[in-house]
């Protein structure tokens, strides 16, 4: 028997977001530019953040240590702000690295058939969870007594 999927709040956060995407975004061709836009829109933000940090961690290492009255606070910080720093560089690398597999992925072109099978099947992965059968079936099987509860 299949395990059951995880019902914590961050999980069926995801869940919701995930059938989402696929009932507003159903075709390849979609799914493609709905991906690249993502990808694009983290690498502007996380340049961005990094960008800011660098540019306030050089502000905070121009000050000399006798003009700051918390010295060990300062460095505590700066070592701080130097960890996110090296992490967002390393996430801004991935993400290179992302964007050039994913360019792999536009070279790809289906029929409209093809595109139609896509929206079938995105129907079937991802009703319309306000769709009044759906709205149904949810119902009668919250009210089946043999199904387990969690």
């Amino acid at each position: 028997m299949p395990e059951e999927p995880c019902q914590c709040p961050d999980c069926l956060r995801f869940y919701r977001e995930h059938d989402r995407l696929i009932r507003e975004f159903p075709t390849l061709r979609q799914q493609q530019e709905i991906n690249w836009a993502a990808l694009q829109s983290f690498r502007t933000l996380c340049g961005r953040v990094l960008e800011d940090l660098q540019k306030q961690s050089n502000l905070t290492s121009s000050h000399p240590p006798e003009e700051n009255l918390e010295t060990g606070n300062i460095d505590k910080k700066e070592k701080s702000i130097s960890q996110v720093i090296s992490e967002l560089e390393n996430i801004n690398a991935h993400l290179y690295s992302i964007e050039a597999l994913m360019e792999r992925i536009f070279e790809v072109k289906v029929s409209d058939e093809v595109e139609d099978t896509f929206k079938e099947v995105a129907g079937e992965l991802a009703p319309d969870p306000l769709n009044i059968d759906r709205l149904r079936l949810n119902r009668l099987l919250h009210q089946t007594p043999d199904l387990p509860d969690k």
